[in-house]
Order: C-alpha cells, then sequence, then structure tokens
C-alpha cells in the first residue's frame, strides 16, 4: 500500500507542485488549502497519514496551530513543516511545537521526498533495529536532509566511480572523514586497504618516517624496519587528513609519490613502485598556504584535481535534527539504553538553534552525554546546559521550573521611525539595563558619505566594535545584547580582525 501524505498549503500552485511531486514519487496526496479543514482531515482519517506537508504561515489557522491540535490530541504523524529564506525563528518555534523536519521554500522535489522518506522511515527504523544504527560506511550512512549536503554527496559519488585525487575542505568536525570512506566504500578499490593518516597529529621528525617507512639503522632509535602508510595503503587508498600541516621537505616526497607512483623509504637504496587513490583532507585554505609559502604550489595542484567543499554545520541547519535523532539511536544502543529515547520538541528547537562552531562532532558528543545523564525516555533541553549556555537570553532555568515554552530571544530588535527620526538614516542605542550608566557616544550611520546604504559587513563591524566599547569588552554581555552566542561573536571577531581590547577605530 502506498504511504498518504497530507500537503497543507493556502498557495494554490505551490499545493499543486507539491502533490505532483509526491505522486509522482508514488505516493498518494491528500491537499486543503487550510490548517482548519486539516485538522479534520487528520481527524478523520480511517488510517493515519504517513506524513503532514505543512506550511506555517496560513490565514486563519496557521501550521502553528495545527501543530499544537496534533500535539494535544495524540496524533504523532510526522510534521515537515516549511519556511521562507531566512526563517530559522520560526522554524524553532516548529520544532518547539513539534515538527519532525523543515524545507525551505522553494523546495525541491528531491529535497521534499527526502524528508518525507526520513519522517517514514523514523519509526520503522527504531523498530525493526532496536534502536540501533547499522553501520556499513557507505553513503547510506551519511545522514543528510540538507539540498547543500546532497550536492557533496552527488559529488563524491562521481568521484568514487575512478581514482581521481580528491582534497576534502572543511572545518573540523563537518564530516570529511566519513565522506572519504565512503568514497573508499563505494569505489572499486572497497576491498583493498584504506589506511588513515592524521598529518596534523605526527610529530615534524617522524612524518617523512611514518609516511614512507624506514630501514633499520637509517637514523638513531630505528632498531627495525618499518613499512610505511604507502606501502601499507598500496593497491587500496590512503587517506592524509589535516595534509596542510605537512612540513615543506616531506612535501617535495608527497608530489614525487603522486605524481610516478614511487616513494623512498628513509635508508633505503632504491625506490619503490606503489598504486594507491589519494584523497586529502584540511581545514586551511590551501590556497593561501600557497601565497604564504607554507604550501608548495605544484604539489596543491597535484592533489587538487577534485576539490569538495563540506560546508559547516550552521550553514544546513536542515541536516540538524536528522543528525541528533541518529546519534539518539546510536548512543541509545551503545549505552543499553531504551531504544525508544527520543528529543523533546524544545531540545530538539534548542539544537536547530545553535551555531555549533565544533560541527557534528561537537552535536555528537552533545547528545552522547544527554543520552548518558538521561532517566527517562525523553531527552530535554535540560540535558544541554552547554548549549543553552551560549544561546542569549535562554534562561534554562526558569523554564525548567515554568515548563512553558517560552520564545528565545535572539534575535536583536531595532526600531527606526522614518517620520520621527529626520534627516540622515540613523540607527540609535539606547541603554536597556547595560552594565554602563553614561550614555553612548555615538550612533552608527546607514548612508554612506556618497549617499547610498552601506555594505552589510561594515556596518556589523562597526556595531560588534561600538558594543566591545559600550559593555567594556564584557564578552557574555555583548553577545547577549547583540543577539548572538558567544561562539559566533568569536568567529566575527576573528573575521574582522578585531582586537577586545582596542574595539573602536576613528571613522573617516
Amino acid at each position: 500500500m502506498s504511504a498518504r501524505i497530507l500537503i497543507v498549503d493556502d498557495d494554490p500552485v505551490q499545493r499543486r507542485l507539491l502533490k505532483g511531486a509526491v505522486e509522482r514519487a508514488g505516493m498518494t496526496a491528500d491537499a486543503t488549502d487550510d490548517g482548519t479543514k486539516a485538522v479534520k482531515l487528520i481527524a478523520n482519517a480511517e488510517e493515519p497519514y504517513d506524513a503532514v506537508v505543512l506550511d506555517l504561515v496560513m490565514p486563519g489557522m496557521d501550521g502553528l496551530s495545527v501543530l499544537a491540535w496534533m500535539a494535544e490530541n495524540g496524533h504523532g504523524t510526522p510534521a515537515i513543516v516549511q519556511t521562507g529564506l531566512g526563517g530559522i525563528e520560526t522554524v524553532v518555534k516548529a520544532m518547539r511545537a513539534g515538527a519532525f523536519d523543515f524545507v525551505v521554500k522553494p523546495v525541491s522535489p528531491e529535497r521534499l521526498i527526502t524528508a518525507i522518506g526520513h519522517a517514514r522511515k523514523a519509526g520503522t527504523k527504531e523498530r525493526a533495529s532496536g534502536g540501533g544504527v547499522k553501520i556499513t560506511g557507505g553513503f547510506a550512512d551519511i545522514v543528510v536532509a540538507s539540498p547543500a549536503m546532497d550536492r557533496i554527496l552527488s559529488l563524491a559519488k562521481r568521484a568514487a566511480a575512478s581514482d581521481i585525487p580528491v582534497v576534502l575542505e572543511g572545518e573540523s568536525g563537518v564530516g570529511k572523514e566519513m565522506i572519504a570512506r565512503a568514497i573508499q566504500m563505494e569505489s572499486a578499490r572497497r576491498a583493498r586497504p584504506y589506511v588513515t593518516v592524521n598529518c596534523g597529529a605526527i610529530p615534524a621528525s617522524l612524518v617523512e618516517s611514518i609516511l614512507f617507512g624506514h630501514e633499520k639503522g637509517a637514523f638513531t632509535g630505528a632498531v627495525d624496519n618499518h613499512t610505511g602508510k604507502f606501502v601499507e595503503a598500496d593497491r587500496g587508498t590512503l587517506f592524509l587528513d589535516e595534509v596542510g600541516d605537512l612540513p615543506p621537505e616531506v612535501q617535495v616526497k608527497l608530489l614525487r609519490a603522486v605524481q610516478s607512483g614511487e616513494i623512498e623509504t628513509v635508508g633505503a637504496r632504491d625506490v619503490r613502485k606503489v598504486d594507491i587513490r589519494l584523497i586529502s583532507a584540511t581545514n586551511k585554505d590551501l590556497i593561501e598556504e600557497v601565497k604564504a609559502g607554507r604550501f608548495r604550489e605544484d604539489l596543491y595542484y597535484r592533489l587538487n584535481v577534485f576539490p569538495i567543499h563540506v560546508p559547516a554545520l550552521r550553514q544546513r541547519k536542515e541536516d540538524i535534527p536528522e543528525l541528533a535523532r541518529h546519534f539518539v539511536r546510536r548512543y541509545a544502543q551503545s549505552t543499553a539504553r531504551s531504544p525508544h529515547i527520543n528529543l523533546a520538541p524544545e531540545a530538539l528547537a534548542l539544537l536547530t538553534a545553535h551555531d555549533w562552531p565544533g560541527n557534528i562532532r561537537e552535536l555528537e558528543n552533545a547528545v552522547h552525554r544527554a543520552v548518558v545523564l538521561c532517566e527517562t525516555e525523553t531527552l530535554g533541553a535540560d540535558l544541554f546546559p552547554q548549549i543553552a549556555a551560549q544561546m542569549p537570553g535562554y534562561d534554562l532555568a526558569s523554564r525548567r521550573h515554568s515548563g512553558a515554552l517560552e520564545e528565545m530571544s535572539w534575535v536583536p530588535s531595532i526600531e527606526f521611525d522614518p517620520v520621527k527620526d529626520q534627516g540622515p538614516a540613523m540607527i540609535g542605542f539606547e541603554d536597556q539595563g547595560a552594565v554602563q550608566t553614561h550614555e553612548p557616544e555615538g550612533a552608527l550611520n546607514a548612508i554612506a558619505s556618497n549617499g547610498q546604504i552601506r555594505p552589510l559587513a561594515e556596518v556589523e563591524e562597526e556595531l560588534i566594535r561600538f558594543a566591545l566599547s559600550f559593555y567594556d569588552g564584557q564578552m557574555s554581555e555583548v553577545a547577549r545584547r547583540l543577539g548572538i552566542g558567544r561562539s559566533t561573536l568569536y568567529r566575527k571577531l576573528k573575521d574582522y580582525a578585531i582586537d577586545p581590547g582596542k574595539p573602536l577605530k576613528t571613522a573617516a
């Protein structure tokens, strides 16, 4: 029997497109233009819908009201909500109200079907596996929900079909190593060795020996022959993590190995031929390393044949709910907990709102800790105190006592009255309970000297400098007043090269 999907959207064009996409995927779709009608369809359905695709902004009964009704009446049908670009605050409200997933308008048919598939499989997967997660190492084990990551995996699958050298770029913790493993597992070398080397974790004096091996007596302490990683990976795949940290003298030998397939073992007289597929990863900008003279240009062009940039988790927030549920299932099994452990809506909203400077690794660690500490079958927001502490205006203690789903106020509110505020456009600052009692010394110009609106980045930098001065460099207060997390503030300080001790610069 095909799955039944309910589509709720007041836009007739959007409703028709969504219905068509669902039906082309082999499912049955019911569609309605109103939240009140949707509630009646859900309540009177002989068999529960497999999923609901729900627009949040509708006249009359909106999407949030439908979610609230479903929660109050015990309808467990997973809801996939639709939001406009930049509507993360609305998404967070929807997650706290019980939404399973969200998509950004205009949603592609592929993303919609993926979201519906995740929603349908969630309950079935938990029951069939006892809450466990089968790991095979291929692309099927990489949890994605965002269009950005769909594109990344599409590129990686193409790379897996050949022996082309691949460079995976991105911040630490975004999943580069897992993608490298998937490329190996779905390549023609899947049955061959897969060898990983973390170039940044090896002492500079030992890198050459570890990569290429050494002969007995080649140097002090070399009491035996040592097989290098290149030889271990012969006929298989070698994954060089943090390749940007390789010393310059080792880069020369690596270049020869990549060019000719020949390596020189330390202390050996002859070269040795090896047949390897090379995948590299780095969290550095290699072209900047080349410009700075820290990375060989010829090696860069040899390695950077098929670059894949993996975006940070904050740039693909659609992946957060699915990743969080995935880690809950994994650690519920590994810690012998109940396979029915789930994330409370408030906790899921908190996780979705966080910027995750440590990316997937940070999210995984947070969920692991929460599962270990959980004494019930529901992971509440109180099990993520470190995350809550980084959300400006999020008072975990008051929520714990009141149980109310209060709104997180991390978005600053700046008002401008074009009638009252005459002359050049200015955004003024008011003292709203600040730690200082003096009045601010200036205001922020929104219009440049040429009469045009100033670039957003320029205004943002000046606002951050002003806030640092106004609150005497108290980072927690600055972040709270700007409506961003401390991790985001520190990242912006780095982006704008702002020294917190010298925040102000004289306007030209």
